[in-house]
C-alpha cells in the first residue's frame, strides 16, 4: 500500500489531469514503485528510470559529464540536470529526479555527509527542489526522502496554496 502523503499527491495529479515520471539515483526506483501502488497509478504515473551510476546519467539522461566532475553526481546541479534530461526521454507534465548519498564511500564530505538527498521537480517546466540531511540507515534516508519528495509535490500542486 503507498504511503498517505504518496496517495495524497497522486489524487491531485489526477484531479489535473497530469502524469509524472521519474529519474532515480540513490533512490533506486523506490519513489516511482511508491506511486505504482496508488489507485491514480494507471492516470498519472508514466514511468521512471533507476540511474544508480554516474555514467547512466550521461549516457540517459544527458547529463554533461562537465557537470558530475565539477559538483560530483551527488548534487542539485546534477539532479536538475537529470530533470531537464527525463523531460526529454518521457514525456509527462512532471519530472522528479532524486540523488544523495544513502552511504558511505560516494561524495561525501563535512559539509555534505551521508544522508544529504537532492529532489528536483519539474512540474509544467515550473522548478522545485530541495537539499535535505537526513539521518538513520541507508533505508531510512530513502524512506524520508520518498516521503519529503511527495511532500514537496502536494505542496506544489495543492490549489489551497497561494502560489
Amino acid at each position: 500500500m503507498a504511503e498517505s502523503k504518496i496517495s495524497q499527491c497522486s489524487k491531485l495529479m489526477a484531479e489535473r489531469g497530469w502524469t509524472v515520471a521519474f529519474a532515480e539515483s540513490a533512490t533506486a526506483g523506490w519513489l516511482c514503485s511508491e506511486f505504482a501502488l496508488t489507485e491514480e497509478s494507471g492516470k498519472v504515473l508514466k514511468g521512471g528510470l533507476a540511474c544508480y551510476d554516474a555514467d547512466l546519467k550521461v549516457q540517459l539522461l544527458k547529463v554533461p559529464q562537465e557537470l558530475i566532475d565539477k559538483y560530483t553526481p551527488e548534487s542539485m546541479e546534477v539532479t536538475r540536470a537529470m530533470a531537464y534530461g527525463l523531460r526529454g526521454l518521457i514525456p509527462s507534465d512532471i519530472q522528479v529526479t532524486v540523488t544523495g548519498l544513502t552511504t558511505p564511500g560516494g561524495s561525501e564530505t563535512p559539509e555534505k555527509p551521508v544522508g544529504t538527498m537532492f529532489v528536483f521537480a519539474l512540474i509544467k517546466a515550473k522548478e522545485a527542489s530541495f537539499r535535505k540531511v537526513f539521518t538513520g540507515t541507508c533505508e531510512e534516508i530513502i524512506h524520508q526522502t520518498v516521503e519529503a519528495a511527495a511532500e514537496l509535490l502536494t505542496l506544489e500542486l495543492d490549489p489551497s496554496n497561494d502560489r
